[in-house]
C-alpha cells in the first residue's frame, strides 16, 4: 500500500468524462465552481482557461493537462474574455461543429471528479487552484490523453467503464507529478518518500484501530524513540500521536457522514475501546459529540443535494 493510493481509495473518487467537444470560434464555456475537480485537455487547436480575470488566463495546448479545483467558476474559450455560455447553451450552439472541416476548430476533453468525505477534500486542498502539467513525448500522461481522445471518437460497448478507468489513471499521474515536483506537497506525501518514516506512517494508515504507542512506532522506523519523535515532528509538523489522532478523526468523520456504521463499530475501527472513549476524544477534537456532528452534517448534505454539479 502507498499513501496516495490509500487516500484516493478512501476518498471514493468517482470520475466521469463529460465529452469530447469540437468547437468552432467563437466559443466559450462556463463551468460551475461546485465541480470539485475539473480536468481539461486540448487534443487539437488551442484554448484558454481563466477564473475571474481573463487577463490571467492560461493557454491550453495539446500534450498538457489542466486541473481546476472547485471554488470559483471557471471559463474556457477560444480567446481570453470571450462570451462564455452555460453548458446546455454551449451544447446547443456547437452541436454540429464536429461535422465540419474548419481548421480553426478546437477539439478538447472535459472531465470531472467528485470526492466524498474529508479525506477527499484534504487531497484536493493540497493541489493549487489551477494546475497545468506538460506531458513530454514518451510520458504516460500523453499516452493516456491520446487513449481518451481515441475512445471518445466513437461510441463503443463498455465505453463508460473505459473512460472512468482512463480518468482514474489521468488523475493519479497528474497528482503524482505535481506532488513530486512541488515544494508545497502535503506533509504526508513527503513523509511517504522518507525511508525513516514511510513504514511507520503506512502502518498507522493501514491499521488506525491498533493501540499504537510511540515506542512501537519508533521500532518500526528503526530509530530510537527520541530520534523518531524528532524526525517525525520535523517532517510532519506534529507529534506521532497528534498525526494519528488527526487521521483517526478524519476516518471517523467519513464513517459518521455515510451513516453505515454504528458508534460502537466506528469507535473500534478508529482505535477507541468504547463508544464513550471515542465520543470523549471526538468532543475534544471537534467541540461537540459525534452524534450531534453527524446530525448537523446530514442536514447540511440534504440542503445541498439540490445543487448537483452536472455540466456538459
Amino acid at each position: 500500500m502507498d499513501l496516495l493510493h490509500d487516500r484516493l481509495a478512501r476518498a471514493r473518487a468517482s470520475g466521469a468524462v463529460f465529452a469530447r467537444t469540437v468547437a468552432e470560434p467563437p466559443w466559450g464555456l462556463r463551468l460551475a465552481g461546485s465541480i470539485q475537480l475539473a480536468v481539461h485537455t486540448v487534443v487539437r487547436g488551442r484554448g484558454w482557461l481563466w477564473l475571474d480575470d481573463p487577463g490571467s488566463a492560461v493557454e491550453l495546448v495539446p500534450g498538457e493537462v489542466t486541473l481546476v479545483r472547485g471554488g470559483p467558476d471557471h471559463h474556457i474559450g477560444h480567446e481570453p474574455g470571450t462570451e462564455c455560455l452555460e453548458p446546455e447553451d454551449f451544447r446547443s450552439r456547437h452541436a454540429y461543429d464536429g461535422t465540419s472541416e474548419d481548421p480553426r476548430a478546437t477539439v478538447f476533453l472535459c472531465g470531472a471528479y467528485r470526492f466524498s468525505g474529508d479525506i477527499g477534500s484534504g487531497l484536493l486542498e493540497a493541489l493549487p487552484q489551477v494546475l497545468t502539467l506538460s506531458a513530454a513525448v514518451g510520458d504516460p500522461l500523453r499516452e493516456v490523453i491520446a487513449l481518451l481522445s481515441h475512445e471518445l471518437a466513437a461510441s463503443e460497448p463498455g465505453q463508460p467503464i473505459v473512460l472512468d478507468r482512463l480518468l482514474d489513471v489521468l488523475l493519479v499521474l497528474a497528482i503524482r507529478n505535481d506532488f513530486r515536483r512541488s515544494s508545497t506537497a502535503p506533509r504526508w506525501y513527503r513523509a511517504s518518500a522518507d525511508p525513516r518514516l514511510n513504514a511507520t506512517v503506512q502502518a498507522m494508515h493501514e491499521n488506525a484501530g491498533h493501540p499504537w504507542s510511540v515506542p512501537e512506532l519508533a521500532a518500526i522506523s528503526g530509530l530510537s524513540r527520541a530520534a523518531f519523535a524528532r524526525t517525525f515532528r520535523d517532517v510532519l509538523g506534529q507529534t506521532p500521536m497528534q498525526y494519528l489522532t488527526d487521521w483517526r478523526m478524519a476516518l471517523a468523520r467519513d464513517h459518521l457522514r455515510t451513516g453505515e456504521l454504528g458508534m460502537t463499530h466506528i469507535a473500534r475501527t478508529v482505535g477507541y475501546s468504547s463508544p464513550y472513549a471515542f465520543a470523549a476524544a471526538f468532543r475534544r477534537h471537534h467541540g461537540e459529540p459525534p452524534g450531534t456532528w453527524r446530525q448537523r452534517e446530514s442536514l447540511r448534505t440534504q440542503a445541498g443535494s439540490g445543487n448537483d454539479p452536472h455540466t456538459h
